[in-house]
């Protein structure tokens, strides 16, 4: 029987082909002939998010490459990483907690200039420096020298006590340049030694002479001053011995103090994670150190009072600061802030100027009684009380910037250890 050939038939056969049609394309899909295209959604969903570079630190390698390669270990990093700016918030950009945790991963990963795969081949290694015998007891004896030399002088300026005025004072003239000459010589080696250079490093020196120079002979000037004076062609200077012998016997304590400060400040910033912990370790040494000197130059003035005889407590008092300031100005020096020391020493000797001046421009016509308050405070207390009340005010200066400046790890270096010392910025 022939079913007849209608529309609905033709219509039933179109429909079946298109599910053939359909089933095969499901089945290429399957089989992974031809690619899917996601939706939009799910493709960005899948796309990782952009991050910082891989490797934060490699930046800060090459930049600080010298340095890095030149450390003898990773304090000295740190140091030079706070010298360049860097702080605790700054490491924090490259992933670490402080700069101490950042120079410890430098000092691992760059390797030290002296490394056998850091050198040429062939190249011999330097020899490395051999610490002379008896060097410390040689630095001990030139800290000496300045006090033998002074009493020395005193011993050569009393023998010449029956000379004629112009004798003496040349004596006295010679014995104070051998002292000068002296303290050179000891601060030039030890814990004294400058090892930063600077513009306030070679004016200080200028400030010192002015300040040692008012505390042996700026009573005696004021006093001729404020009297009329002076007159030079029948008068010697008379200078304040026990002081001066006082002072010159300071510097070994001065060395002993600044030796014991910088030790333990190195071991503080050894073992401080962190500007704020080293900061906090410093303080209290810094204090201790400067109670430490200024305990040891009252027993070595009271001792030369008793020797020498001495101006009373005023000329103790201002001969105590003046010791104190020149030990906080070289202890500043000493640690990498010369220029802050000569500002210290410069404002005292302004004062001490300030006052001479004052004394002196009173004397011209037409001016208010400008000695007015330098006389008051002579009269009230005695001459001492000028060089007392500057060396105190710069002292106190210096003492403040040093609680702030001296506990950052660029101020404490590790000990030279030979040829690296001179690649330190």
């Amino acid at each position: 029987m022939t079913t007849p050939d209608t529309g609905a038939t033709r219509a039933a056969a179109a429909m079946a082909d298109g599910d053939t049609a359909r089933s095969a394309s499901a089945t290429a899909h399957t089989d992974g002939n031809t690619p899917r295209t996601p939706p939009p959604g799910k493709e960005a969903a899948a796309r990782p998010a952009r991050r910082g570079p891989a490797d934060p630190v490699r930046s800060l390698m090459h930049r600080h490459q010298e340095l890095c390669a030149r450390a003898v270990d990773a304090l000295e990093i740190a140091a030079g990483l706070e010298a360049h700016g860097v702080t605790d918030r700054t490491a924090a950009r490259f992933r670490h907690r402080d700069v101490f945790s950042l120079a410890e991963e430098l000092y691992a990963r760059v390797p030290r200039a002296d490394a056998p795969d850091a050198r040429p081949d062939g190249q011999p290694h330097p020899p490395a420096p051999v610490t002379a015998r008896g060097s410390r007891g040689v630095r001990a004896v030139l800290q000496l020298l300045p006090g033998a030399v002074c009493v020395a002088a005193v011993a050569a300026l009393a023998s010449a006590g029956t000379a004629a005025p112009a004798v003496r004072t040349g004596v006295g003239a010679a014995g104070g340049a051998l002292v000068a000459l002296a303290v050179r010589l000891a601060v030039r080696s030890g814990p004294l030694r400058l090892r930063h250079r600077g513009a306030g490093s070679w004016t200080a020196g200028l400030w010192v002479c002015w300040t040692a120079g008012y505390a042996v002979y700026g009573d005696w000037l004021l006093g001729q001053l404020l009297a009329g004076g002076p007159d030079l062609s029948g008068t010697t200077p008379r200078a304040a011995v026990a002081t001066a012998v006082a002072l010159a016997f300071a510097l070994a304590p001065a060395a002993g103090c600044a030796r014991w400060f910088a030790a333990r400040g190195r071991r503080g910033a050894a073992a401080s994670r962190g500007l704020g912990e080293l900061a906090a370790r410093v303080r209290p040494l810094l204090l201790a150190a400067t109670l430490l000197f200024l305990g040891a130059l009252v027993a070595l003035l009271l001792g030369a009072d008793a020797a020498f005889g001495g101006d009373g407590a005023t000329a103790l008092a201002a001969a105590a600061a003046l010791g104190v300031l020149l030990f906080l100005a070289r202890l500043l020096a000493v640690h990498g802030f010369p220029d802050a020391a000569a500002t210290g020493l410069a404002s005292a000797a302004a004062l001490e100027a300030l006052a001479l001046s004052l004394v002196l421009i009173a004397r011209l016509p037409g001016l208010p009684p400008l000695d007015v308050p330098v006389e008051a405070l002579t009269t009230a207390v005695g001459p001492a009380a000028v060089p007392a009340v500057a060396c105190t005010a710069a002292a106190a200066g210096l003492l403040v910037h040093g609680l702030r400046a001296l506990t950052g790890a660029c101020a404490h270096w590790p000990a030279p250890s030979g040829p690296a010392e001179a690649h330190r910025p």
